[in-house]
């Protein structure tokens, strides 16, 4: 099942779904899409496998800027989707709204 969409994007349910410092992969408009919650609760989502060779972005490791990829350790900016391989992974606009975490596609 999708998320809900609404004007202001698809409301995936309640922020505590995603740990501190964690990400989860989510269904979102037929898409998959890694929603991550840094360590001072802002939100990031980018698609949900890496472009190099597929792997969980999810469940990859975090720091305030960047995921890295468990399979291969490339990095993937959360500003633009860009790795020092040239690769990019898609990016899309996360907040938090009421207590749900919110992505825009």
């Amino acid at each position: 099942m999708s998320a809900p969409t609404t004007a202001t994007g698809h409301r995936l349910g309640p922020v505590e779904q995603v740990p501190v410092g964690e990400g989860r992969a989510f269904a979102v408009a037929g898409e998959q899409v890694a929603v991550f919650r840094l360590r001072d609760g802002t939100l990031r989502a980018t698609r949900a496998r890496c472009p190099h060779a597929g792997g969980p972005l999810a469940d990859g490791q975090l720091d305030p800027g960047s995921v890295v990829c468990p399979l291969h350790l490339r990095a993937f900016s959360f500003a633009d989707g860009s790795c020092a391989e040239g690769e990019r992974v898609r990016v899309f606009p996360a907040r938090v709204a009421d207590g749900e975490i919110v992505v825009e596609l």
